[in-house]
């Protein structure tokens, strides 16, 4: 399968009139001419610099010189309306758009309906992949396309099948390869299978080094070979196309309460126990050091499925002198359910208005929120589960973001602060780490120094151990 370039548009988009209100930035201009003349073609422009635009341009043009009819968008649920929807309303005004959500038979109807842009989610392809094939869809946008990175996947295999000779692709995600190298087989096979083996086992051998039986680490040349297969590509940082104010990450030390510290050395010790002359798996070391962040956070999971709550007082105090610091609205992130409900009952009884945005939050109703976030006063706060608003969406209404506990994943950390930190901002960002623990000065330490915890999780739960 080639990587065409398109003969007529091989000046770029020189006599292109950019529809709607904004004007592009020069960055957004190259990367838009970059996917026009590219039918096979991955955009990895970092968080926050306008990619979902520049391709909403980039496909208007193919469409203005006949080379493209339909096209397909396939992303994330939650960004679905929120971001997709509203964007292509804003930077291609004249064309038409609909979500495929709902029952089978509403998707099909709304594919069927011959729309400009059809949005889906990425399960929602494969429920109606039928009706796309025969949708005429010319040219299909993966937005966030790491979770096309595994080939074994149902979702990566209804893909595939969607795409002809004649199928223009383009992937994005500012985080390629984000865990490991290997992540870059699934992305390369979609987009050019003949510059990566036919078996993924061959590819590993390519850039992965086995140390142990079950223990693979990234050959020194594992970068070049991720950069050399996941071609052609184009990206830009915010740091070298953005005219953005600066991201400021400030920690606030937090006392624990006497009953949390009781708890957090109790299981210290009896973690040590269990480890004692065991060989510590990467999954027991997760699992502990998820303990421990619970028990700073709030509200720990037993062993039996219950929920055993702390006293939060101290954390939330330093909250909510951050909240009544703020100029703008805040953004805070706390990655344990329970504990968002804690939060969110104290803020509204201290008369701050408040919303929340986690899992089970429907995808019409997040879009709501994010709207209301955006475009009116109300609310002041907003109480994300940092997985369930990391991708797309712009938050840029906030300028600071508050992380009431830490993640482990450095891709999810990355894409919640560039909610606030994007085109759009205007303010001065701040980034506030509450940490009260050893467990989160670790972990924080490792997320801002952009190393995954993943490949260190074994020698960080012995450290913390210690």
């Amino acid at each position: 399968m080639g990587l065409a370039v398109l003969k007529n548009t091989s000046t770029g988009m020189s006599s292109y009139i950019y529809p709607g209100a904004f004007k592009p930035f020069k960055h957004q201009e190259e990367t838009a001419s970059f996917l026009a003349t590219r039918k096979r073609a991955f955009c990895f422009n970092e968080q926050g610099t306008g990619k979902t635009a520049s391709s909403i341009w980039a496909s208007d043009f193919l469409m203005n010189i006949g080379a493209i009819n339909r096209v397909l968008v396939i992303c994330p649920l939650s960004i679905m309306d929120s971001v997709w929807r509203d964007d292509l309303m804003t930077f291609a005004p004249h064309r038409t758009v609909e979500v495929a959500h709902g029952t089978p038979d509403k998707r099909k109807k709304i594919i069927e309906e011959g729309s400009d842009f059809v949005v889906i989610n990425y399960d929602g392809v494969e429920i109606v992949s039928d009706t796309i094939l025969k949708g005429g869809f010319d040219l299909i946008i993966i937005d966030e396309a790491t979770h096309y990175k595994n080939p074994r996947t149902t979702r990566w295999k209804v893909l595939n099948k969607l795409l002809t000779d004649d199928t223009w692709l383009w992937m994005m995600t500012g985080t390629p390869a984000a865990q490991s190298p290997l992540d870059a087989y699934g992305l390369a096979k979609l987009m050019n299978p003949t510059v990566v083996p036919k078996f993924f086992g061959s590819f590993r051998d390519m850039v992965m080094t086995q140390i142990s039986r079950f223990k693979w680490i990234p050959k020194d040349s594992s970068i070049k070979t991720v950069h050399r297969i996941l071609q052609p590509a184009i990206r830009f940082t915010k740091k070298n196309c953005l005219d953005l104010p600066p991201m400021t990450y400030v920690k606030r030390e937090v006392e624990l309460t006497r009953q949390q510290i009781k708890y957090y050395k109790e299981l210290k010790t009896k973690l040590r126990m269990e480890v004692t002359g065991e060989e510590i798996t990467a999954h027991n070391a997760a699992i502990g050091m998820n303990k421990l962040l619970q028990i700073a956070s709030g509200a720990v999971y037993t062993d039996k499925g219950d929920v055993l709550e702390f006293d939060i007082k101290n954390r939330y105090k330093v909250l909510k002198e951050v909240i009544d610091e703020a100029s703008q609205k805040v953004l805070v992130f706390v990655p344990f359910r329970h504990t968002i409900d804690l939060l969110r009952d104290k803020l509204i009884s201290d008369k701050i208005p408040t919303d929340i945005i986690r899992g089970d939050v429907p995808a019409h109703k997040r879009t709501e929120i994010f709207k209301a976030f955006q475009e009116t006063t109300i609310p002041k706060v907003l109480l994300i589960q940092p997985q369930s608003a990391a991708h797309g969406v712009t938050l840029t209404k906030a300028n600071v973001v508050v992380w009431w506990s830490p993640i482990s994943s450095l891709e999810t950390y990355a894409q919640a602060n560039a909610r606030v930190h994007r085109a759009g901002q205007t303010h001065k960002c701040t980034v506030v780490q509450l940490q009260g623990s050893n467990t989160e000065k670790h972990v924080y330490r490792l997320l801002d120094n952009r190393i995954h915890l993943h490949t260190k999780i074994i020698e960080l739960y012995k450290e913390i151990l210690d």
